[in-house]
């Protein structure tokens, strides 16, 4: 089976659509010290769909807020720039990369499994010392190599489910270096950084399977196992439990409750 480089990968990833335009404003706002919150919020609300999409977001059970949030600049005072960034770039980039005809990937079961490893991701951060809302959308963008392989070489991808198929126990990652000589943590590592994403979320997505990942990339893989139950064998999902060392009350905590925040979080985004 020939392999595809990973220069034309790259080079299919540059003819992917842009981020919405403040998507990519919030994003370059992450390295600036002093930020015009008054300005960004102006800016979000400009587009409706999006302002529309994150409001129901910041009143949704993911926050578990005591009043309403009736306007960006509220939810700005209320919940802080980190975590309306994060729900403005989880809006933005699910609606970047539109479904592909003749793909061979289920788009919407794509982003279920994105938006419960970011949950997950978030779920563990604090535990794991890292911020919580980088965890979160590092934990969604953490497969984006895929829609990559999938939307940009579908002929080819309609390979990688049969390959895992023939082979037991064989993860997404591995059929997908099997079938292109590329995984999706690659890729997507690359996509993040055309879209000028931090470093920080660029490496976490790059380093989510080795086994000796630390911080975000730890953070992200474990989320992964625990999100993912159809990639992760229940040694492995058993072996992150241990990793995290919980406790029997904090596991079925977790347990219960991120399932929850995903069904609410995919009943807005997905739907």
């Amino acid at each position: 089976m020939s392999h595809i480089a990973l220069d034309e990968v790259i080079r299919r990833i540059h003819d992917l659509p842009s981020l919405p335009a403040v998507v990519a404003e919030l994003l370059s706002s992450m390295a600036q010290e002093d930020v015009d919150l008054h300005y960004l919020s102006g800016r979000i609300a400009l587009d409706q769909a999006l302002t529309a999409k994150t409001l129901r977001l910041a009143n949704s059970s993911f926050y578990g807020m005591p009043s309403k949030v009736n306007s960006i600049q509220q939810a700005m005072s209320v919940l802080g720039l980190h975590s309306v960034r994060t729900l403005v770039m989880a809006c933005g980039v699910i609606s970047a990369v539109p479904p592909a005809a003749g793909s061979a990937l289920d788009f919407d079961l794509f982003w279920r499994q994105a938006i419960a490893t970011a949950v997950w991701a978030r779920a563990l951060a604090r535990h794991l010392r890292q911020s919580p809302d980088t965890a979160f959308t590092a934990g969604l963008l953490h497969n984006l190599g895929t829609l990559v392989l999938a939307t940009r070489f579908p002929q080819e991808y309609a390979a990688v489910p049969a390959w895992r198929q023939a082979h037991a126990d064989a993860s997404v990652a591995d059929a997908e270096l099997a079938v292109f000589g590329v995984d999706h943590a690659h890729t997507g590592s690359a996509l993040a950084a055309h879209w000028r994403f931090p470093q920080a979320i660029q490496d976490a997505i790059s380093h989510q399977h080795r086994a000796d990942a630390t911080g975000l990339a730890q953070a992200v893989g474990l989320a992964h196992r625990l999100a993912e139950p159809s990639d992760a064998s229940p040694a492995q999902r058993e072996q992150a439990w241990s990793t995290l060392a919980f406790d029997d009350a904090q596991r079925q905590q977790l347990t219960q409750q991120c399932p929850l925040l995903v069904s609410d979080l995919c009943q807005i985004l997905v739907s």
